[in-house]
């Protein structure tokens, strides 16, 4: 039964509308009296499931979302299955999976061994130990254990340029303020840092600790800050350099280490989603740092009942959690099964068709392209010649509601030099050149429609 529900759905995936908008589940109270497998087969079957979205499907190009191979999905099966709790080592060869794992991935991004960490829930909780981790080493150079005695009065600028919003969020977590961070230039219509004006902040800067969040692929243009650069000034001022690189590191399977990300090995910790472009299903980030130890520092607490008799910490003192899921096995398996030329094949499929994506919404009538296309992630805006800023925003956002209500693919919202736009962001291993042509012929549709 299990098979068969899961089975239907997968294959479904493909002829479905990719989004399901305005959907709604009765507010009922809970039942005295269960219910019964039956029932909840049926209720699933009849509520659930048909109001679910494709986001595994191969056009859901919505915010950066991966799928999941079927390797991975059967992983995660099996994860569920074997219900296995990696608070810490010496009951189970799962720790071993994870340390594996992340070694793997290493490998995969040809950054060095030094690099350590764990798995998180997604970039979010990655991002938040950088932060942690980062105020921890800040607040070692001033003597003060951040972790044990709390904040202080912590003499700290963190500085970046486009921040994601899950490392504004992290920031606000972490006790340094979403509102705290010191805003560096970008290079002239990108997203991109100012490596000059980097420089001037930092000199400028009487702060005793000093963090930079840097980008390998930012959320919107996907542009890349000089990490090579970037790091040699952070030695400089002896500042920690965090790198959020959430999918944008899979650039390295393209180009090696000299791409876009040269310089990535050079920082201190390091942001990645694996249930973006590795396409395990969700939820799975990692974090690594090349200072564990203060990543140790920021989360472990002794107790009598944790004792831990190994060499190596526990991955319940290099997290948040105690309890954790072994989302290590998907991860595993996929590296194991498909390789790094696996993944890159599928990677290198992606940014081609997104550069065919971009190519006809240029040439289009109806479309114009912002930004040419960086990598995955494809910008562009019904056109908007001779309307001022408020009818063009209204404009975009008619259209990507009649693109989303259509259902043949799923787009999401973006802004650009202060712009409303919509953004297509291929990143499933399962896209296809047909599966473009379903994408052109739907926004030639569209916009045949309204206007």
């Amino acid at each position: 039964m299990f098979s068969q529900i899961s089975q239907a759905f997968i294959n479904q995936q493909v002829n479905t509308r990719v989004a399901k908008l305005n959907t709604s589940l009765a507010n009922n109270g809970l039942n005295k009296i269960g219910m019964g497998m039956d029932y909840c087969v049926k209720h699933l079957q009849e509520t659930i499931v048909p109001n679910l979205s494709a986001s595994r499907g191969p056009r859901y190009w919505g915010f950066v979302t991966g799928g999941a191979t079927p390797v991975a999905t059967f992983a995660d099966w099996l994860v569920s299955s074997f219900d296995q709790n990696l608070i810490k080592s010496g009951d189970s060869i799962a720790p071993q999976v994870e340390q594996q794992a992340i070694k793997w991935l290493c490998d995969l991004f040809t950054l060095p061994h030094t690099f350590q960490g764990s798995l998180t829930t997604g970039a979010t909780a990655a991002n938040f130990l950088a932060a942690i981790t980062a105020r921890q080493y800040v607040g070692n150079q001033q003597g003060i254990d951040v972790a044990k005695d709390g904040l202080f009065a912590l003499d700290i600028n963190v500085f970046s340029s486009t921040p994601h919003a899950s490392m504004i969020k992290s920031l606000g977590m972490a006790g340094l303020g979403q509102r705290n961070y010191r805003s560096v230039d970008c290079e002239n219509r990108t997203e991109k840092m100012s490596s000059i004006s980097l420089q001037k902040a930092l000199k400028e800067s009487n702060a005793k600790g000093k963090i930079v969040i840097a980008s390998a692929g930012t959320v919107t243009g996907t542009d890349y800050d000089d990490l090579l650069t970037i790091s040699e000034i952070c030695k400089q001022y002896d500042a920690w350099l965090h790198v959020d690189a959430a999918f944008g590191i899979f650039e390295r399977l393209l180009n090696g280490k000299n791409g876009k990300t040269r310089g990535l090995e050079l920082a201190d910790s390091v942001t990645l989603d694996c249930h973006k472009w590795l396409n395990v299903p969700y939820d799975c980030g990692v974090f690594l740092t090349q200072h564990r130890q203060h990543l140790f520092n920021s989360c472990d607490v002794p107790a009598p009942y944790l004792v831990n008799s190994s060499d190596e910490p526990d991955f319940m003192s290099l997290g948040i959690e105690n309890s954790r899921r072994f989302r290590a096995l998907p991860v595993y398996l996929s590296l194991l099964a498909y390789g790094k030329n696996g993944v890159r094949e599928w990677t290198q499929r992606a940014v081609a068709l997104a550069g065919e994506f971009a190519d006809w919404i240029a040439q289009s009538n109806h479309y114009d392209l912002v930004y040419p296309c960086q990598l995955n992630v494809v910008l562009f805006k019904p056109v908007t010649t001779g309307l001022t800023n408020d009818e063009a925003k209204q404009k975009v956002e008619h259209y990507l509601h009649a693109i989303n209500t259509d259902g043949r693919i799923f787009l999401s919202l973006g802004s650009w030099q202060g712009e409303s736009i919509i953004r297509a962001a291929l990143s499933n291993w399962q896209t296809q050149k047909h599966d473009i042509e379903i994408a052109i012929t739907a926004l030639t549709e569209i916009a045949a429609s309204l206007e």
